[in-house]
């Protein structure tokens, strides 16, 4: 089915660089459709309150069709005729769905925590994939759920205590003054230029600038540098972003594996999830071989909002 188009944005004009750019990465035309079309509304199901089939009868008794979303089981598309508020929705205040986009819902399932382990959520507001680690992990071992500012940390608390999340402690400091932590795993969800999620913001490509994504990279540089740096040997990390640039993505991977003879990237992939090829090449600079286990995703492939995700592994 063809994606919604947002009718305000029928005179909108993308930055020539950009289409420049973006013409050499992928299907421009799709890009540029599935990027000014409405998203479609998603949540995922709180087991640590409630069960998929609990939730799933309660919505459908007040309107709202529920379309499972392939990758995640407790995920799924939803819409009401009537309605579109989800976040009126008593189930929402109570902890037992969480408004969610679908796409965001894959590295902790990549990362896939196990109860008792420890693990850290580098750069962890508003929760999102917080509460879907303590979810996985059935509120057993311990989350250190931390971010750099301190205005981040209202919505990261008030997430965590209304889904009932009891195993995750809130630190405030930047990534990169983590030192001499051994975590089993490691999710760095980075900041990032945000280019996957134009269809949510248009103010993301008004903001979009080659300058400025050249100081995010160097960013999420020193970011993965001391995230894998805490990681215990065998450990895992997933480094994601809601970025389509190659500078953020594909080169930050190739950057560690550089540095890191110890750093493996392993194949990310669910069942259901549609990707493309990663980039392996972009302005000059060819990435390396094990880049190719890396996932891209478009937002014309899922129609959702574009996302990358890579799993490393540290091997000694």
């Amino acid at each position: 089915m063809a994606p919604t188009p947002i009718p305000s944005t029928e005179s909108f004009h993308f930055k020539p660089a950009f289409i420049e750019r973006y013409s050499q990465l992928t299907n421009w035309e799709e890009f540029r459709t599935y990027s000014l079309s409405f998203l479609r509304r998603s949540i995922r199901v709180n087991t640590l309150l409630a069960s998929v089939s609990e939730v799933k009868k309660s919505l459908a008794k007040k309107g709202w069709q529920l379309q499972q979303i392939p990758w995640c089981k407790e995920g799924f598309w939803i819409e009401n005729p009537e309605r579109r508020d989800v976040g009126n929705l008593l189930e929402f205040h109570i902890g037992k769905i969480y408004v969610q986009e679908a796409a965001s819902m894959i590295p902790p399932l990549i990362l896939k925590p196990k109860p008792g382990e420890l693990v850290l959520d580098m750069a962890a507001s508003p929760g999102s994939k917080t509460t879907q680690l303590a979810a996985l992990m059935k509120n057993e071992g311990l989350i250190i759920a931390n971010d750099y500012t301190g205005k981040r940390l209202p919505p990261l608390g008030l997430n965590l205590q209304r889904s009932g999340v009891t195993n995750t402690l809130m630190t405030l400091m930047h990534g990169q003054q983590f030192q001499g932590f051994s975590f089993d795993k490691i999710l760095l969800d980075a900041p990032c230029s945000g280019t996957g999620t134009i269809r949510k913001s248009l103010k993301t490509i008004l903001m979009w600038n080659p300058a400025m994504i050249t100081k995010i990279a160097r960013q999420q540089q020193q970011l993965i540098e001391a995230a894998f740096s805490n990681l215990k040997p065998g450990g895992l990390l997933v480094y994601s972003t809601c970025s389509l640039e190659p500078e953020e993505n594909e080169e930050i991977v190739d950057y560690l594996l550089k540095n890191h003879p110890d750093a493996k990237v392993l194949p990310a992939q669910l069942p259901g999830l549609k990707s493309s090829p990663p980039v392996l090449e972009f302005g000059g600079v060819q990435y390396a071989e094990q880049v190719i286990h890396t996932l891209r995703i478009w937002p014309q492939d899922n129609d959702t909002e574009g996302f990358f995700v890579a799993k490393i592994k540290k091997v000694k």
